[in-house]
C-alpha cells in the first residue's frame, strides 16, 4: 500500500485501535477507575465514542482530499484527448470499487468531496479538526450548491466562524445532528439567497408533484411535493384528527392513525374526515364512520411587519417548516387568522421579548410564544414538531417556579417522560433561548437556538417611525392597525 510512510501510518492506526478495543474489553493495563470500576467504564466508553467521532471526521476529510487528488492525477494521466464524461465515469467507477460504493453513491461522494476541498475551506478545516462530521459537510455542500462564492462563504462563516458578526447562536453546528443542522442551514440560505424567495417559490409551485416509490414487504411510499403551507396544514390536520381518535378502544398508534387517515382521504372518492380507515385484527383496512370533529389545521406563521405590508420581501417563518414567501404568509393571514397576538421583538437581534403570568396555567398566547422560541422539542437532536409538545415548568410550580417564558420548556411526550422518570434534567432557559439538558452522569448538552435576525427596514422608512409604517392604501392596513393597538 503506497509508500513506506503510508504503510507505517496505517499500521500505527491499527495498533491504536487494538489498544482501544482492549480497554473496552477490560484487558487494558490500567482500569478506567480503580475506586469505581463500573462508573469508570461507563465514562470511558463515552470518551472513546467522543474520540472516535473526532477521528472519523478527520478520516472523512482525508478521504475527500484523496478522492479529489486522485481525480486530478487520473485526469492528467489520461490526457486531453479523453472525453470528459468518459473520464468522469472512469474516476467514479474506480473510487466506487475502492470504497465499495455503487455508481450513484460514488458520484455523490465525489461531488461533495470536490465542493468541500475546492470551495468550502472552513468546512474542510472543521472536518479535519473533528468539530463537524462528514454528514455536516454534505449538508454544507448541498445548501451552498446554488449560491455564488460570496453567498457560500457567508453561510460557512455564519455557522463555522466564531468571530463573525451575528453568527449562529446556541448549540454549535458540529454538535447538532446533521438533520437538524440542515434545517438551520436551509433557513439561513432562504433568508440570504441573492434571488428572491418569491421567484424561487413560484418555480417550485410549477414543479409540484406526487411521487410513488416501492418499498419492502408489500409496502410503498406515496408522497407529494406541495407548497409548504399546504403540507404543514395537512400534517397538522392529520395529527389533530388522529389524536382525537385515540382512546381506550383504539389500538393503533398515532403513526398508524395518520397513515390510515391519509389512505382513507386519498381513496375515499371525496369523503370528508367523517370517514377514516380502521385496521382490523387480520391487518386489512375498512372504512368506518366517525362523529364529525372540530379539528382545524392550526398554522403558526411569524411575519415581519414590512413583509406583511408588501414593503419588503423578507421571508416569513412557518412553524414546523421554516422560511416561506411573504405572499404565502399574507394569504394565510387574510384567509385564516381570526385574531392577532402582538409580538414585540428586540430590534437588536429580532428575538421575542419576555412575557410572564402569575397563575399555573398557560394562555394560548404563551403557548404560541413557546412555539416561536423553541420551534420544536428542545431535547438535543429531537425534531418533534412544537404542535405536539407539552408545556413543562423547568423549576416546578410547587417549588416556587413561575409560569414565565424563561421557566418553561416544551418537550415532546417522550422527552417529557424522560425528564420525570430518569436523571435527565433541563437547564435554565431565557426569553429567547430554550433549555439545554444535563445527562444522569453530569454531561451538559446545549440546546438548539432559533437564528433570530434583526428586522430589515425598507429604504425610506426610519426605524421607530410608526406613522410611516402605517402604509396607507395597503390591503393589510386594518390588520396592522389592530396589531399596533392591541393590548400587550
Amino acid at each position: 500500500m503506497g509508500t513506506a510512510a503510508v504503510v507505517k501510518a496505517f499500521r500505527e492506526i491499527r495498533a491504536a485501535l487494538a489498544v482501544l478495543n482492549a480497554e473496552l474489553d477490560g484487558a487494558g493495563l490500567v482500569p478506567f477507575s480503580v475506586a469505581d470500576p463500573l462508573g469508570g467504564l461507563a465514562d470511558g466508553c463515552l470518551e472513546i465514542l467522543a474520540g472516535a467521532r473526532e477521528v472519523e471526521a478527520g478520516f472523512a476529510a482525508l478521504k475527500a482530499k484523496a478522492a479529489v487528488t486522485y481525480t486530478e492525477a487520473a485526469c492528467a494521466v489520461a490526457g486531453p484527448d479523453t472525453p470528459v464524461v468518459a473520464q468522469e465515469m472512469a474516476v467514479a467507477a474506480e473510487i466506487g470499487c475502492v470504497l465499495a460504493l455503487g455508481p450513484r453513491a460514488a458520484g455523490s461522494f465525489l461531488a461533495t468531496s470536490h465542493a468541500v476541498v475546492s470551495s468550502l475551506p472552513r468546512t474542510l478545516e472543521a472536518l479535519q479538526a473533528g468539530t463537524i462530521s462528514w454528514q455536516h459537510a454534505v449538508v454544507m455542500a448541498d445548501e451552498t450548491a446554488c449560491l455564488d462564492a460570496a453567498g457560500a462563504a457567508a453561510l460557512e462563516a455564519h455557522f463555522l466562524d466564531p468571530d463573525v458578526p451575528d453568527g449562529a447562536r446556541g448549540c454549535p453546528a458540529g454538535e447538532l445532528p446533521a438533520h437538524r443542522f440542515r434545517v438551520k442551514a436551509r433557513t439561513w440560505r432562504e433568508r440570504h439567497h441573492a434571488e428572491s424567495i418569491e421567484k424561487r417559490h413560484a418555480q417550485g409551485v410549477v414543479e409540484r408533484r406526487v411521487e410513488f416509490r416501492p418499498d419492502r414487504d408489500g409496502m410503498a411510499w406515496l408522497s407529494a411535493c406541495l407548497p409548504a403551507d399546504q403540507a404543514v396544514a395537512g400534517w397538522n390536520r392529520l395529527t389533530g384528527v388522529a389524536r382525537a381518535l385515540q382512546g381506550t378502544d383504539e389500538r393503533r398508534t398515532l403513526t398508524q392513525l395518520r397513515a390510515d387517515l391519509f389512505a382513507a382521504t386519498v381513496l375515499g372518492s371525496g369523503t370528508s374526515d367523517r370517514t377514516y380507515a380502521r385496521g382490523t385484527p387480520a391487518g386489512s383496512v375498512e372504512e368506518t364512520d366517525v362523529p364529525p370533529t372540530s379539528i382545524r389545521a392550526h398554522v403558526l406563521v411569524t411575519v415581519p411587519v414590512f413583509s406583511l405590508l408588501g414593503l419588503a420581501d423578507e421571508p416569513a417563518m412557518l412553524d414546523g417548516y421554516g422560511p416561506v414567501p411573504p405572499s404565502m404568509a399574507r394569504e394565510l393571514i387574510a384567509n385564516g387568522a381570526g385574531s392577532f397576538h402582538r409580538v414585540l421583538v428586540d430590534p437588536r437581534d429580532g428575538a421575542p421579548l419576555e412575557i410572564g403570568r402569575t397563575s399555573y396555567r398557560l394562555t394560548k398566547a404563551m403557548r404560541a410564544w413557546l412555539r416561536m422560541r423553541d420551534a420544536k422539542c428542545p431535547f438535543p437532536g429531537c425534531s418533534n414538531h412544537s404542535l405536539d409538545n407539552e408545556a413543562d415548568h423547568l423549576l416546578a410550580w410547587a417549588n416556587g417556579g413561575t409560569t414565565g417564558i424563561s421557566n418553561l420548556g416544551q418537550p415532546c411526550p417522550k422527552h417529557h417522560k424522560l425528564r420525570h422518570t430518569t436523571g435527565w434534567t433541563p437547564t435554565p432557559a431565557t426569553k429567547n433561548e430554550p433549555p439545554g439538558w444535563t445527562s444522569p452522569i453530569g454531561r451538559h448538552y446545549p440546546s438548539e437556538h432559533q437564528d433570530w435576525e434583526p428586522p430589515r427596514w425598507p429604504k425610506g422608512v426610519r426605524p421607530g417611525a410608526v406613522d410611516i409604517v402605517r402604509h396607507r392604501g395597503s390591503p393589510w392596513e386594518d390588520a396592522l392597525e389592530r396589531f399596533l393597538h392591541a393590548p400587550a
